[in-house]
């Protein structure tokens, strides 16, 4: 008799996770699949169906979706179960707002030290960029896009900063993976090379102007993907790209 594959394979196996850290092993393993779209936005969670593959009770599955759902990737609805948050875009353009203002501050101290290992690695994750996108490899691509805003926060050396980006990130990843195409990539790629010029000829007002239109324009990708895939946003139906409030110039 055939035995029916489990619908949360991508989770990993029974036995996979260390004794002493199962829920914060459980709650990575699920915060991961949300973020990578394993777990798209508004799927139902079968919470026994969890246990059965990852081969633990109920308790850190149950703990897992709460701290998830403190994170803002799970809503939980009493006597109806969980389900993956669909997608704010309010909370994004919030978060993107928080960037914007941050990695402008960080280009201004990268600048004015010159570091000259932040600038080797700038010029290698530039040239990864290039080698993800030649292969349409687009979960490599972000992993290394990710890495390109890293370095740049490095040269601020503030853990605090780093900790109010990392809390944004989750839901900043997700929604930017739904947007992932290859004339994406390559609009990044520019757009990143354009920060990294400002950056290489010490001007400031340059990389900082380049950093908000990059900033700006995957937010308006993102806008436009929203009207057009309502069913994955909670509030999509309420921003355009048009919209008089939109405040990123």
């Amino acid at each position: 008799m055939k035995t029916e594959a489990s619908p949360y394979q991508f989770l990993g196996q029974a036995g996979d996770f260390s004794r002493g850290t199962v829920t914060l092993d459980v709650t990575n393993a699920l915060r991961q699949a949300i973020v990578t779209l394993a777990l798209p936005p508004g799927t139902m969670l079968d919470k026994s169906a969890i246990c059965s593959q990852l081969g633990v009770s109920r308790f850190p599955v149950s703990e897992a979706l709460a701290r998830l759902a403190e994170e803002g990737l799970v809503d939980i609805a009493p006597q109806r179960g969980s389900t993956v948050s669909l997608v704010r875009i309010a909370d994004v353009r919030e978060y993107m707002l928080i960037r914007k203002g941050l990695e402008s501050e960080a280009l201004r101290v990268l600048i004015g030290k010159h570091d000259t290992e932040v600038i080797a690695a700038l010029h290698a994750n530039m040239a990864a960029q290039r080698d993800a996108a030649s292969r349409d490899d687009a979960e490599t691509f972000h992993q290394i896009d990710v890495d390109f805003h890293d370095i740049i926060f490095r040269s601020m050396r503030l853990t605090k900063v780093k900790s109010i980006i990392d809390k944004a990130r989750a839901n900043l990843d997700r929604a930017r993976r739904l947007i992932i195409t290859p004339r994406r990539l390559n609009h990044t790629i520019a757009e990143h090379q354009a920060i990294f010029d400002g950056i290489l000829a010490a001007d400031a007002p340059q990389a900082i102007a380049a950093i908000r239109a990059h900033i700006d324009a995957v937010m308006i990708e993102l806008f436009a993907f929203a009207q057009e895939q309502p069913a994955l946003f909670a509030d999509g139906a309420e921003f355009t790209t048009e919209d008089n409030d939109f405040p990123f110039g």
